[in-house]
């Protein structure tokens, strides 16, 4: 996903996200150390993605406090 799509979901939607998140990178860290893929850097592209994710969703909660 682009900054910019993320920025278009909804908070409720960005929590989803983040959540999913969270747990395909759980699942690609446990196939790379079990040897079942060799592939880093979808690991890492999913944890940039989540920093995205939980940044956006920051300034978000940030706004509506205001």
């Amino acid at each position: 996903m682009t900054i910019l799509e993320i920025r278009k979901l909804s908070t409720e939607e960005l929590t989803k996200q983040s959540s999913t998140l969270r747990e395909e990178i759980t699942e690609l860290r446990r196939r790379l150390y079990n040897g079942e893929t060799q592939n880093v850097r979808v690991l890492r592209g999913k944890r940039k993605e989540l920093a995205r994710v939980l940044t956006v969703l920051g300034e978000q909660l940030a706004k509506e406090k205001i």
